[in-house]
């Protein structure tokens, strides 16, 4: 019976610290490894700098093309723009010209990078 008492009373300095010890470290793990964790935002940082690259590249193929269209527009057409468009989309081409025609693969690559 005495080592029953002994135990019983021990136990009771021991069971808080313990307690506290699983508490600290349920928290820690969490904190690292959670759902909203460290780890986490390192992964949610580097899909926002990848969306800005994109965006970035996005926005000056746009602002690119606006200037193309604005070149066709009506009130401020542009001689050579509208030649150009015309000869691309006609296929067409004078006597006197040299037609360079470019290769398809060299294109596609340098427009992806």
């Amino acid at each position: 019976m005495g080592l029953l008492y002994e135990l019983r009373l021990r136990a009771r300095y021991i069971i808080g610290p313990v307690i506290g010890i699983f508490a600290v470290g349920y928290f820690a793990f969490h904190a690292f490894r959670g759902e909203r964790g460290i780890i986490a935002l390192r992964q949610l940082s580097h899909q926002v700098e990848t969306a800005q690259i994109l965006y970035s590249k996005i926005k000056s193929q746009r602002i690119e093309l606006e200037h193309r269209v604005n070149l066709l527009h009506p009130n401020s057409l542009d001689p050579d723009m509208l030649d150009e468009r015309a000869r691309v989309m006609l296929n067409y081409g004078l006597r006197g010209d040299i037609v360079i025609i470019p290769d398809v693969n060299v294109i596609i690559t340098n427009k992806s990078d």
